[in-house]
């Protein structure tokens, strides 16, 4: 796991590297230490890191500023923030922030983080399919959603689409798992990426609109809450 840790004051960005070493010395983790952003940056674009810890009051840079920054260099980084101010907390969800972190940091609270990030890495999985007779290894957590068109599916992620020749139940049950749900005879969603819920439709990252059968609705909202509460820290 690589982790950068960003704060103006030294004190704190060593306390941050004794609170890892201590707790996971043995593991492959490499934290670098920045006292501002400019840097922070320039090695990120470089190569991204895994878990970013932005303090918020900076002087060069503050850190929800920079945090937007990072956030369009790497979507799926996570973010914590130090503070002691939760009133910056809204200002958060625009970056999607994983937590807050008051300063100093407690060795449960950076335990808990730690070991979200790692057991969210180590589950990473990806899903085989056959797209014009050759076979490609895709990232399960890329996935937007998937569609049914007659005897293929077409697989869509913010980037790229794939016609594969599947069934739509035999996905459902592959990737249930995995955070997926049925919102439609002819739509699989991953819950991860819905923002927002409609009337009969949900709108998934991007602004891309799936429909959602009424009988299914309200087994939709329920899935999402607890899809929401599994993954909180």
């Amino acid at each position: 796991m690589r982790i950068a840790v960003c704060d103006d004051e030294e004190i704190f960005r060593a306390d941050i590297q004794k609170h890892i070493d201590k707790l996971y010395s043995s593991l492959d983790v490499v934290v670098d230490s920045f006292s501002g952003g400019k840097n922070l940056i320039a090695a990120f674009e470089t190569r991204p890191y895994d878990l970013v810890f932005l303090d918020i009051e900076m002087p060069e840079m503050d850190g929800i500023t920079l945090a937007k920054k990072l956030r369009q260099l790497d979507e799926k980084t996570y973010i914590v923030f130090l503070t002691g101010h939760v009133e910056y907390a809204l200002e958060g969800y625009e970056v999607n922030a994983l937590r807050y972190l008051t300063k100093p940091v407690q060795d449960d609270k950076l335990k808990e983080v730690l070991r979200y990030v790692a057991d969210k890495m180590a589950s990473k999985r990806q899903l085989m399919i056959k797209v014009d007779g050759e076979e490609h290894l895709l990232d399960i957590s890329d996935i937007l959603y998937l569609e049914a068109q007659n005897q293929y599916i077409m697989i869509y992620t913010a980037d790229a689409e794939y016609l594969v020749r599947y069934n739509l139940t035999d996905y459902e049950n592959e990737l249930k798992g995995d955070g997926f749900f049925r919102t439609h005879r002819g739509y699989l969603v991953s819950l991860g990426k819905v923002k927002k819920l409609g009337k009969n439709e949900v709108i998934m990252e991007g602004n891309v609109t799936v429909p959602v059968s009424r009988s299914m609705m309200t087994k939709l909202k329920d899935a999402l809450y607890a899809y929401v509460e599994n993954s909180a820290i």
